[in-house]
């Protein structure tokens, strides 16, 4: 108490020396109310700049992370014995042992490795990320992907069959403030003057919609007319922690529902629509995670009445997983059943 006292006392006498000082001056003594009036301005500008920070949009991300969320909760099956070997050979390089066994599929092996370089943009992501795979044939998978800057991003990626360059893919993403624009080339060559141009923009308009567009030219000599044009319409409304994303085009509808309803329940609905083929196809998926338990199990159903789920279940304190992959159709009559080990 005699602290807050003496800072009181202080306060009303530096209040009245400086009234005394502005009246041997000429000067109008300060009141009450200019005090007041100070106060208030200054919350006042707190508030408005509070709302321009809640007004201010955020990067909507990339046209390929727009169906991500629904994507990633559907079960992925293998079939088959699958055994996987990661192995880490310093804080940037990885690489990996593959071997599939199969009865409907020739049997492969695969090597992998992975490098990830030292330049941060973020906590968790760090540039340039080589990746690559191989199998004994010389078939062979190569991607790079490096940040430039904060908000320019370039991928490449390769694919090499039977001593043949199969595919060639290279990308370029501007992150702005509140939009993104992309721009891919596809199997580009300038002996057959054939390739597939694709560019994407995704635009921020409100803090829940996002709305862009995706104009893809292919041309070449194999392409009626020598050369097509398709744009379509896309779309995102986010709301906590459900998400509505579509993409309407002329060559068909592609709308996905993705709702986190827990933290250990995930859904997901997908319909897609293609005008050429004259169908529809809708899948149902879920996930549900169990941390205790080191278990996470995927599963999903489709219009096609095929039903699938993928479990998997980390072996503590052992560097093990344990995957177990199933998927059938009953009017069909066909079962698949895949079993895996990952190591590391």
């Amino acid at each position: 108490m005699g602290n807050v006292l003496a800072a009181s006392s202080g306060v009303e006498a530096t209040t009245a020396r400086s009234n005394s000082v502005a009246a041997s001056l000429g000067m109008p003594e300060p009141s009450a109310n200019s005090t007041e009036a100070t106060g208030s301005s200054s919350s006042m500008s707190s508030e408005l700049s509070d709302a321009a920070k809640d007004n201010t949009l955020d990067n909507p991300g990339t046209v390929e992370e727009l169906h991500k969320k629904c994507k990633d909760v559907q079960a992925i099956t293998f079939e088959g014995a699958k055994i996987m070997l990661n192995k880490g050979l310093s804080n940037h390089f990885q690489v990996s042992h593959t071997i599939n066994m199969s009865s409907t599929v020739p049997s492969s092996y695969r090597f992998g490795a992975t490098y990830v370089g030292t330049k941060q943009y973020s906590p968790t992501e760090a540039f340039p990320v080589l990746l690559g795979d191989i199998d004994p044939s010389g078939n062979l998978n190569a991607n790079v992907i490096h940040q430039f800057s904060s908000r320019l991003r370039c991928k490449f990626a390769s694919q090499i069959q039977d001593s043949k360059m199969l595919a060639t893919q290279m990308s370029t993403d501007y992150r702005g403030n509140d939009f993104t624009a992309s721009i891919t080339l596809g199997n580009p060559s300038i002996f057959t003057n054939s390739g597939v141009i694709v560019g994407q923009y995704l635009q921020s308009v409100t803090q829940r919609i996002a709305l862009g567009a995706e104009v893809a030219y292919q041309y070449g000599p194999n392409v009626p007319g020598r050369q097509i044009a398709i744009v379509s319409a896309l779309g995102r409304y986010s709301t906590g922690d459900s998400i509505w994303s579509g993409t309407v085009g002329p060559s068909g509808l592609h709308l996905c529902y993705y709702q986190k309803a827990s933290e250990q329940l995930q859904i997901g609905v997908e319909v897609e629509t293609s005008l050429r083929m004259q169908e529809s196809v809708a899948t149902i998926a879920y996930q549900i995670d169990l941390p205790k338990a080191d278990l996470v199990f995927k599963g999903s159903v489709d219009s096609n009445w095929h039903i699938s789920g993928v479990l998997e279940k980390r072996l503590q304190p052992l560097p093990f997983t344990f995957a177990l992959s199933g998927r059938m159709n009953h009017l069909k009559n066909n079962f698949k059943l895949g079993c895996g080990l990952i190591i590391g």
